[in-house]
């Protein structure tokens, strides 16, 4: 089987050499020409994987229409930002049976598309049915490294759901199904915001008390937003939304988390991506959030504060001091 991963970020090269170390001929393509040709000659992606060396059933290109043409799967890892872009440029050039794999987690912060509206607005109808979704609690440097993981693969067609969970799976790698795109997507893409407030919490020097409390009511307004947006509640149960949250919450490999923790310590968000090389989703996604649960008209306080923090430059504590004195109001979603 011959497959193609698009982006070559830290997450995209894990699951490429993944796939080819189960067999496959795979084609990793990295927007960074450089990084291409370091790639081809070392097997070392030093930007965003260093340590990792790669399989050798495992190419490089720089090449987009060439690296998806004649491809049986074509599995989409970039910034989500760029995902409508990098498809417009490639979907000519899919072959009229690829499954497409979407393993982007995050939301457009101005249309506030999620990545299965992106691939829906861009690509024919008839592709629709069949598109998936992966996501799940996953660190790359670990998946690289050969540790146990378990992650979910969603559609709305069972038999590519199957085949996504067939093409997945390895020993290490475990793949569990799912129909709820909604709340796959949305569990992946939000965690990363309360991720940031998590780090937030223990920079400021918050103990485990704060951190359980960010985690559960997190996952209260991830699931208000997601029954708004049509998504099941018991999907916020699952791998994509407890799971993916309490590991970005508490794992130190977490971007998201480590952004947070500068932030609670008095950086500022300009000095701290500086110092930066890879994506932090959660940056975007909170920004998206904030307008996605204002357009929709859900309550979601931990969202609005890591707003007000990143964007308009609210002191932590004094965020936390708000979020703390809110009206009282029973538990629950």
């Amino acid at each position: 089987m011959n497959i193609a991963v698009i982006g070559a970020g830290s997450w995209g090269t894990t699951l490429a050499d993944l796939l080819a170390r189960k067999g496959y001929q795979v084609t990793l393509w990295a927007y960074e020409a450089d990084l291409v040709e370091r790639m081809s000659a070392n097997r070392v992606n030093d930007l965003y994987l260093p340590g990792t060396v790669l399989h050798e059933n495992l190419a490089f290109s720089n090449d987009l229409p060439q690296t998806v043409t004649g491809r049986e799967v074509v599995l989409l890892v970039p910034p989500s930002q760029v995902m409508a872009g990098l498809i417009r440029i490639a979907a000519p050039h899919f072959c009229e049976d690829a499954l497409i794999i979407s393993a982007s987690k995050g939301i457009e912060t101005e249309t506030l598309r999620m990545m299965s509206e992106v691939l829906e607005d861009e690509l024919p109808a008839a592709r629709h049915e069949g598109l998936t979704f992966l996501s799940g609690p996953s660190f790359a440097k670990e998946v690289a490294s050969g540790m146990p993981t378990a992650v979910v693969v969603a559609s709305r067609d069972p038999q590519q759901a199957l085949r996504a969970q067939q093409i997945m799976s390895t020993e290490s790698f475990r793949t569990y199904t799912n129909n709820d795109i909604i709340g796959v997507e949305l569990g992946g893409a939000l965690k990363n915001v309360i991720a940031l407030a998590a780090g937030v919490a223990d920079g400021l020097g918050f103990g485990y008390n704060s951190r359980a409390a960010l985690i559960t009511r997190g996952l209260a307004e991830i699931t208000r937003l997601g029954i708004a947006k049509g998504a099941s509640p018991d999907t916020f149960a699952g791998l994509a939304g407890m799971g993916d949250l309490v590991l970005t919450c508490t794992g130190d490999l977490s971007r998201n988390r480590s952004v947070g923790i500068e932030l609670g310590r008095g950086r500022s968000l300009e000095e701290i991506m500086s110092g930066m090389n890879m994506v932090v989703e959660g940056v975007k996604t909170t920004l998206a959030t904030y307008r996605l649960a204002s357009k929709l008209g859900v309550d979601v306080p931990i969202t609005e504060q890591m707003y007000k923090i990143l964007y308009e430059g609210k002191p932590p504590r004094q965020a936390v001091s708000d979020l703390m004195a809110r009206d009282l109001k029973g538990e629950g979603f």
